[in-house]
C-alpha cells in the first residue's frame, strides 16, 4: 500500500505540473486559461505604461504661455522657452522680458510656421537665432529695437514668403548691405522699411536701396613685420625683374638692402653697403645698371655701382665735399632722356649741388642755394614744365624752374608765408597739383597749385614733425604725418570735401621717411624709425559689409 502511494502521489506532482505547463495552451485545462488570462493581463499593463510615459515625455506649454491646439503665446518671458507642444506650428511673444535672441533658440521647434516677436523691446539677433526654421512662412520682428541685423541671419529659411521688419529704427549701412541683396534675390516679401541714418539714407526707405547704393570698401595698414635696426631713410626700387629696400641706417653706418622672400613671405636682407653717419641711400638705375648714393655727414658722400658679375657693391666715384657738407636729402630725376640727381646741402659754407650723368660717371652740374642750409629738395613737374623745389630752415621755400635752352634750373618764385619748412612733397589728385609741407614747429599743411601760385587747402598741427609724406596706392591717396612726440596720423583723401580727412594711427617711434612698394599682389608701407624698430605696413583692403 506504501508503495501505491507513492505512486499516486507521484502521478499528482506530474498532473499539477502539467497543468502549469499548459499555461497559454486552449488544450491546457482550466490551468492553461488561467495562465493565458494572465499573459493578457501583463501585456495589457505594460501597453498602458508605455503610452502612458509617451504621454509624459510629451512637452507641456512653457510656463508664462497659453498653448492651444496649434498656437503658443507667450507673454512677459524673460527668455525664449526651448521647447513646446510639437503640434504648436504658430508662435508669438509680446512684453516679453529678453532684449536679444540667441543663437539656437529656436531649434526645439522646427515645425514652426508662423512666428511673431512683436512689440517688444528686442536690440539685438544672433546671425544663428533662426537656424532650423525651414518650415517658417512668416517672420515679425515689427516694432522692437533692431538698428541692424547680422549677414545670413535667414540663411536655410527657404520657405520665408514674408520678413516684417516695420517700428525698427534701422541703420542703412554696409552691414545691412546684405539685406539689400538679399531682398533682391529672396521670394519673400518685406514691408516698406524706413532707414534712420546714416544721413546719406536717412528717411529713404530700405526697399528702394540697390547694393551699388554702399560704399563698403575701405582699407587701412595693418602691421606686417618689425625690422631691429633704426632708420633714418627708406627707398624702394626695382631693378632688374625683382623689388628691393634699402634702409639708411646712422648708428649702424650702413645701407642695408633688402629683398622679398617669395616663400616666407617677409623682407630678408640681401646685401649691405658699409659707410658711416649715413643719411640717405639713394638708389638710381641707369642703362640697366644700378648706382646708390651714399650721402654721410662725415667722411664725405660716395657713389657705388652694383657688379652683377661679383655680385656686390664697388665704389665707383667721391662727391666733392667742399660742395656737399652737411647732406640732407637726396633726389633723382630725368629730363629729355638725360639722368640727374641733386643733392640738398644743410651746411653754412655747403651747396645744393645739381649732379648729372654723363656715360661714365656723374658731375657737378648746377648749384643752387648756396649758404642757405637746405633740408629738402622735390622734383616734380608744373604745367608739364620740371621744377625743383628747395626747403630751407633760413628761408621760406624757393621754386625753380628748368630752362631748355639753358639746361639749367632758374629761380622762378618763393612759397609766401611759410617759413621754416623742413620738406615738400607733391601728389596728384584727379590731374590737379598738390603739396605736403613739413614742419617741425607750427602746422604743417597742404596747398593746391591754382596755376599761378600755391593756395592753402587745409591745416595740420604738427609740433615735432619731420616727415608729412603722401603716398598713393591705386584710387586711395593718404598723407602720413610722422611726429617726434605722438602716434603717427594717417589721413585719407576725402574727393567731395577736397581734403584730407582722419583714416587711423601708427605706433612709429620718431619716423623719418616713409616709401611703398608692391610684391605679389601686395603692397606694403615702409616706414624708416629713428629711435625705435623699423617697421613695415600692409595695405589691406577691407569690405565693411562683411
Amino acid at each position: 500500500r506504501g508503495g501505491f502511494r507513492r505512486e499516486v502521489a507521484c502521478a499528482g506532482v506530474t498532473a499539477l505540473d502539467r497543468r502549469t505547463a499548459g499555461m497559454g495552451r486552449p488544450d491546457g485545462g482550466w490551468g492553461g486559461w488561467r495562465g493565458w488570462a494572465l499573459l493578457l493581463w501583463v501585456a495589457a499593463a505594460g501597453l498602458t505604461a508605455a503610452v502612458d510615459g509617451r504621454r509624459a515625455r510629451q512637452p507641456r506649454c512653457p510656463t508664462g504661455c497659453t498653448c492651444t491646439k496649434d498656437n503658443a503665446l507667450c507673454e512677459s518671458v524673460r527668455s525664449v522657452p526651448h521647447t513646446f507642444p510639437s503640434d504648436v506650428v504658430s508662435l508669438s511673444f509680446v512684453k516679453s522680458g529678453f532684449n536679444e535672441i540667441t543663437g539656437g533658440s529656436f531649434v526645439h521647434t522646427p515645425a514652426l510656421q508662423l512666428l511673431f516677436i512683436e512689440n517688444n523691446k528686442i536690440a539685438s539677433i544672433s546671425q544663428y537665432a533662426f537656424r532650423g526654421l525651414k518650415a517658417l512662412i512668416h517672420l515679425s520682428l515689427a516694432y522692437n529695437n533692431l538698428e541692424t541685423l547680422p549677414k545670413d541671419v535667414f540663411k536655410g529659411m527657404d520657405a520665408l514668403t514674408k520678413v516684417d521688419l516695420r517700428g525698427n529704427n534701422l541703420i542703412c549701412d554696409c552691414k545691412l548691405k546684405w539685406l539689400v541683396e538679399w531682398m533682391h534675390h529672396t521670394n519673400a516679401t518685406l514691408d516698406q522699411i524706413y532707414c534712420s541714418a546714416p544721413p546719406i539714407h536717412q528717411g529713404k526707405m530700405l526697399n528702394d536701396l540697390l547694393p551699388h547704393s554702399f560704399d563698403c570698401i575701405t582699407a587701412e595698414f595693418a602691421s606686417y613685420q618689425s625690422l631691429r635696426f633704426e632708420s633714418i631713410s627708406v627707398e624702394a626700387f626695382t631693378f632688374g625683374k625683382d623689388q628691393y629696400v634699402v634702409f639708411a641706417q646712422p648708428f649702424a653706418g650702413t645701407c642695408s638692402f633688402l629683398e622679398w622672400d617669395h616663400v616666407e613671405m617677409t623682407f630678408r636682407i640681401y646685401d649691405t653697403i658699409e659707410s658711416t653717419s649715413t643719411v640717405v641711400c639713394k638708389p638710381m638705375v641707369i642703362d640697366n645698371h644700378l648706382f646708390v648714393i651714399v650721402a654721410q655727414l662725415f667722411g664725405g658722400s660716395h657713389i657705388y655701382k652694383r657688379d652683377t658679375a661679383a655680385n656686390k657693391f664697388i665704389k665707383i666715384q667721391d662727391i666733392d665735399i667742399l660742395k656737399i657738407r652737411k647732406p640732407n636729402d637726396i633726389e633723382t630725376f630725368m629730363i629729355d632722356g638725360e639722368s640727374f640727381f641733386v643733392i640738398a646741402d644743410s651746411s653754412k659754407a655747403g651747396s645744393t649741388t645739381v649732379y648729372k650723368w654723363n656715360g661714365n660717371g656723374f658731375y657737378s652740374h648746377q648749384s643752387l642755394h648756396p649758404w642757405y642750409r637746405d633740408t629738402d629738395v622735390e622734383y616734380l613737374e608744373i604745367s608739364n614744365k620740371p621744377h625743383l623745389i628747395l626747403s630751407s630752415s633760413s628761408q621760406r621755400p624757393v621754386v625753380y624752374q628748368w630752362n631748355r635752352s639753358q639746361k639749367q634750373f632758374d629761380r622762378r618764385t618763393d612759397i609766401p608765408d611759410m617759413e621754416d619748412v623742413f620738406s615738400v612733397k607733391h601728389f596728384r589728385v584727379k590731374g590737379e597739383l598738390f603739396i605736403c609741407l613739413t614742419r617741425f614747429i607750427g602746422d604743417s599743411k597742404v596747398m593746391r597749385w591754382d596755376g599761378a601760385m600755391f593756395k592753402e587747402v587745409q591745416t595740420f598741427p604738427s609740433r615735432g614733425s619731420m616727415v608729412f609724406q603722401p603716398v598713393s596706392i591705386g584710387n586711395w591717396q593718404y598723407a602720413i604725418l610722422g611726429s617726434d612726440y605722438s602716434l603717427t596720423q594717417v589721413y585719407q583723401w576725402d574727393t567731395k570735401r577736397g581734403q584730407f580727412v582722419p583714416s587711423q594711427e601708427l605706433n612709429i617711434q620718431a619716423p623719418r621717411a616713409f616709401s611703398l612698394v608692391s610684391i605679389d599682389d601686395r603692397v606694403f608701407l615702409l616706414a624708416s624709425s629713428f629711435k625705435g624698430k623699423t617697421q613695415i605696413y600692409q595695405h589691406l583692403m577691407i569690405d565693411l559689409s562683411n
